[in-house]
């Protein structure tokens, strides 16, 4: 698992005695906070310190769901991942903290396999944002030129450097290179290697996960599969069409944030890039087919 530093805010010395046990042997850097307001001083004053926030939702005072949207609201927060950890944990309570911008939903009491395999999803996360973000500040003159074009990519490693590249001609280049990156990689480990939801979980759980993907490019029948980008400038959007070489799926309930995938370490992607990164998303049957438009930064 990638060693990060993670913020822990919680108001119960218990619960973050906890969670340090939980995450003693992964070597992570922990630094523990007991109220909002100074989990808050520590981002305001380091915003590139931390790799990681995991919230407990009820504190007094600023409470987790206004420090986390105070998080999303900051330019400089705003591609950090947030765990929330809560006793609230009814369906509405998790869709308020999806909806306000958490990535991952933890209720208490928690397994310890459960939280490092969501920890370790969340920095592969973090890790794709850092990079997203280097690579999305070079090239964009260049790339707003362009009018159309068509690529091949292979390997999420391809969909990284393709998605920075793209989103580096868009108005808001983040978030559209995680989105980009997100449907690409779905491409790649689920149409072409087919990778199911479940069999995603196991492997980011066991932290196999680019292994697996290797070993199953390397298989007679998906030597040579590619994810094909068509990409058109048309007035101020630019819309790209995504196609893998599998069979499609039932895209229908991926589109939404699902309270009930909420506790899980993967498959709020797709929805996460229709509702961060796009001004339209959809899928096109059966399935191995998606097409996005986001606006083009502005000349």
């Amino acid at each position: 698992m990638t060693k990060a530093s993670i913020l822990v805010v919680d108001d119960e010395p218990l619960n973050l005695e906890i969670i340090a046990e939980f995450l003693s042997d992964g070597g992570h850097r922990l630094q523990s906070e007991g109220d909002g307001e100074a989990a808050w001083a520590q981002l305001d004053a380091a915003p590139e310190r931390f790799d990681l926030i995991i919230l407990d939702r009820m504190m007094p005072g600023l409470d987790g769901l206004a420090l986390l949207r105070r998080i999303k609201a900051d330019p400089r927060l705003r591609g950090l991942p947030v765990i929330m950890q809560t006793a609230a944990g009814s369906n509405s309570d998790v869709r308020e903290g999806l909806e306000a911008g958490a990535y991952y939903y933890l209720v208490k009491p928690f397994a310890p396999t459960t939280l490092l395999a969501i920890v370790g999803s969340a920095l592969i996360e973090r890790a794709r944002w850092k990079e997203l973000t280097q690579l999305s500040a070079l090239r964009a003159a260049a790339v707003g030129m362009m009018g159309r074009a068509s690529f091949a990519i292979g390997t999420p490693e391809e969909a990284l450097a393709l998605a920075a590249l793209l989103a580096s001609a868009a108005d808001d280049p983040e978030s559209v290179a995680l989105g980009l990156s997100e449907l690409m990689v779905n491409g790649i480990e689920h149409g072409n290697l087919g990778i199911d939801l479940a069999g995603k979980a196991a492997l980011v759980e066991a932290d196999t996960w680019a292994t697996e993907i290797e070993r199953r490019q390397a298989l007679p029948e998906n030597v040579g599969k590619r994810v094909w980008l068509d990409v058109v400038r048309e007035g101020e959007d630019w819309r790209v069409r995504i196609t893998d070489e599998g069979a499609g799926f039932v895209w229908g309930p991926f589109l939404e944030l699902d309270p009930a995938r909420a506790f899980a370490p993967n498959g709020r992607g797709i929805a996460l890039a229709r509702r961060l990164a796009f001004n339209d998303l959809r899928y096109i049957e059966p399935g191995n087919s998606v097409e996005v438009r986001y606006r083009a930064r502005p000349k």
